[in-house]
């Protein structure tokens, strides 16, 4: 079993309530699932796995992180989407409002 990949919520410090969630997806419907779930706003980081369970990229998104910065991430998930069959991805949220 891998130990590179997240399986606990866990706290940042600062009084944010953080939660993890997971999304099975095939690879076609990988690059459209981001970014409806970069859309939602509230995600700290993103991980994507293959079917084995190995983390292929972790991206840690900020709160103001949009437009052409994306724009990197986006091809190499596109990237990732095009050799992969079935994979994971997995969203750290933040539930609380921060401080």
């Amino acid at each position: 079993m891998s130990t590179d990949s997240p399986s606990e919520p866990r706290s940042a410090g600062r009084g944010d309530d953080l939660r993890w969630e997971e999304f099975q997806v095939k690879g076609e419907q990988l690059l459209a699932k981001v970014k409806e779930l970069v859309h939602q706003g509230n995600i700290r980081r993103l991980v994507i796995a293959n079917e084995d369970g190995k983390t292929l990229v972790e991206v840690p998104l900020t709160v103001g992180v949009v437009g052409a910065v994306l724009v990197p991430v986006a091809v190499a998930i596109g990237a990732i989407a095009a050799i992969v069959t079935d994979c994971t991805i997995r969203v750290e949220r933040s539930d609380g409002s921060g401080a």
